[in-house]
């Protein structure tokens, strides 16, 4: 039986026109990112699982972590995301590193979950953290450097929201506000971050589930609703509003503003599935209606290098995976028609492979890229070849050509023909590839 020519389920093979747009992809992220001063690192696909255990959250880890035993007999895991990593790196160098700390990286992830547009069980994603900044500052650089990324791709405000909560504010709801212990809190929590995922009649009946007979009496699923539906800080019961919380959050959304960065908008419900976050919390959502998803997101976590037996640091990160980012550029028409890497392709004519070895290093050296058909196919062949891999040019190299050191030029495109020298070759290529 022959051997399945398709990759493993939820995973992408890349030719070599979808490495051209990953490229493209990751090279706008990382010229965007560096512009604010952030640099790169990265590390092992693999790490212990107990790395993931401590704060991750029980559905990442039981359900969707691949895990194995190694044959030190130690449980490993394919890291599902990056943030436990980057705080074990910090934690590692705690006392040698200076802070602000400003890291990315662009790492491939996995995670065994069924595969569904923007979800994939394995993606690369982007992921950004500043380590050392107490103050909404760091919320306000990282949020502002994600509308950043975005419009780089060429999208407008309108495109998409970025939503904001903070964690803090929704334990103060939910524990001192709506009187729920800290078993209901952390179960709600969890329910209100899949609010959005199920009807509206299934979250009533989950909520109604963690409740007690009392606070069944006393409406506490009507408070908590009237809660999670306000559209605006100022929607909020009165006497939150004093709250250091919403005094936070109301900074960012000034300092947000005051950046250009129009379109944050506060949304109560936001919780983000994760155990570490310990204040805002923030996604991005796309507005287009066939693709009304949360497309990335992130937060502030300042306690999680504290996990590894040194002092916590402040951090604030957030991660876009390269589907959801993909999906939105090509909702809305965003996507560039990208050329193949090479600038030029080369024909020989007769027997001149040799030969023309000086004028091809001549060309390279000088920065074109250049690829030389030696198949030695037909003519017509070989210029249908080049076209069809997009390439602008074709330049033709035979016997007299090198005696006089004139060649033919076309563009493949107009089918114009031109007669150089290579040095005029090398400036019109560079000039128009």
């Amino acid at each position: 039986m022959a051997l399945s020519k398709q990759p493993y389920k939820g995973a992408r093979d890349f030719y070599p026109e979808d490495k051209r747009l990953q490229k493209y992809l990751f090279n706008t992220m990382r010229n965007v990112v560096e512009r604010f001063g952030y640099e790169e690192y990265d590390a092992p696909i693999l790490e212990p699982l107990e790395l993931y255990k401590a704060k991750t959250g029980e559905e990442i880890v039981n359900e969707q972590t691949y895990t194995f035993t190694d044959r030190g007999d130690r449980q490993v895991a394919i890291r599902p995301e990056m943030t436990p990593t980057v705080s074990r790196m910090v934690a590692a160098k705690r006392q040698e590193l200076t802070y602000p700390l400003r890291w990315y990286s662009i790492p491939n992830l996995w995670r065994y979950e069924r595969p569904q547009r923007g979800r994939l069980r394995e993606h690369w994603q982007l992921n950004v953290d500043i380590f050392g900044v107490a103050g909404p500052e760091a919320e306000h650089e990282v949020i502002s450097m994600a509308d950043s990324i975005m419009t780089t791709f060429g999208a407008k405000h309108d495109m998409y929201t970025i939503r904001l909560n903070s964690r803090k504010l929704s334990d103060y709801l939910l524990q001192e506000h709506l009187k729920f212990d800290h078993e209901q809190s952390r179960s709600l929590t969890k329910l209100i971050d899949r609010m959005h995922k199920i009807s509206a009649s299934d979250f009533s009946e989950q909520v109604d589930d963690l409740l007690t007979d009392t606070q069944r009496h006393a409406k506490a699923d009507k408070a908590l609703m009237a809660v999670l539906n306000a559209t605006s800080i100022a929607e909020l019961p009165p006497e939150l509003h004093d709250h250091k919380s919403v005094e936070e959050l109301k900074k960012l959304f000034e300092l947000l503003k005051s950046s250009g960065v129009t379109n944050a908008v506060f949304d109560p419900s936001l919780m983000r599935g994760f155990d570490y976050y310990t204040d805002i919390v923030f996604e991005v959502f796309d507005t287009d209606p066939e693709n009304n998803r949360s497309m990335f997101g992130g937060g502030r976590y300042d306690g999680l290098v504290g996990l590894f037996g040194v002092d916590s640091v402040p951090t604030v990160g957030f991660g876009l995976g390269d589907v959801t980012l993909q999906n939105f550029l090509g909702s809305h028409k965003l996507l560039p028609a990208l050329r193949p890497e090479t600038d030029l392709w080369v024909v020989l004519i007769g027997a001149t492979y040799e030969r023309a070895q000086g004028v091809l290093n001549e060309m390279r050296d000088a920065g074109l890229n250049v690829a030389l058909d030696s198949t030695g196919r037909k003519t017509d062949k070989q210029l249908k070849a080049a076209l069809k891999k997009g390439i602008k040019y074709a330049l033709f190299i035979g016997e007299k050509e090198l005696e006089k050191g004139e060649y033919t030029l076309k563009n493949l495109e107009t089918v114009k023909e031109t007669k150089q020298s290579i040095d005029e070759v090398i400036k019109l290529v560079s000039e128009r590839a």
